[in-house]
C-alpha cells in the first residue's frame, strides 16, 4: 500500500520499490544485495535513468547486506546517471552496509546522506 511506488521486482531475498519524489527517483532495496539479485536492483535504476530521472535517491534503510556485485551495479548507475547530468545519491547506509563502501573506497565517490530526508531535501538547494 506504498501511496506513489511506480513498480516494485522482488525474489526472495530482495524487494525493490521504485517512486517518484519530487525530480528524484526514490529506489528502495530491502533485503540482501548480491550477485543473485543484482539484477534486481540494476534493472529499475536503468530503467528511471531510461525514463530520463537522472537523479536517483537510493534509500538504504532497508537494504541489510551488499557485496561487491550490489557495489559494481550501484557504481554502474552513478556512472550514468551523472553522464546524464545527476547522479546517485545514497541515504540511511546501515552499519555494515556503510562498512563495505567505506572498505573499498566507494564512499568518496558517492553522495552519502544520514537520512533519505537530507537526501530529498538537498534536491530544492541543490
Amino acid at each position: 500500500m506504498d501511496r506513489g511506488t511506480v513498480g516494485s521486482a522482488q525474489s526472495g531475498r530482495l524487494l525493490v520499490e521504485v517512486r517518484q519524489e519530487g525530480s528524484s527517483a526514490v529506489v528502495t532495496p530491502a533485503g540482501e544485495l548480491d550477485h543473485h539479485t543484482a539484477d534486481l536492483l540494476r534493472e529499475p535504476l536503468e530503467d528511471c535513468l531510461a525514463k530520463g530521472k537522472s537523479r536517483l535517491v537510493v534509500d538504504c534503510t532497508r537494504l541489510e547486506f551488499c557485496d561487491s556485485t550490489g557495489l559494481n551495479v550501484l557504481l554502474g548507475a552513478r556512472l550514468k546517471a551523472e553522464a546524464a547530468g545527476g547522479g546517485v545519491h545514497l541515504a540511511g547506509m546501515l552499519p555494515v552496509v556503510a562498512r563495505v563502501f567505506e572498505i573499498t573506497g566507494a564512499d568518496a565517490v558517492f553522495t552519502v546522506h544520514d537520512t533519505l530526508d537530507e537526501a530529498l531535501a538537498e534536491e530544492s538547494g541543490g
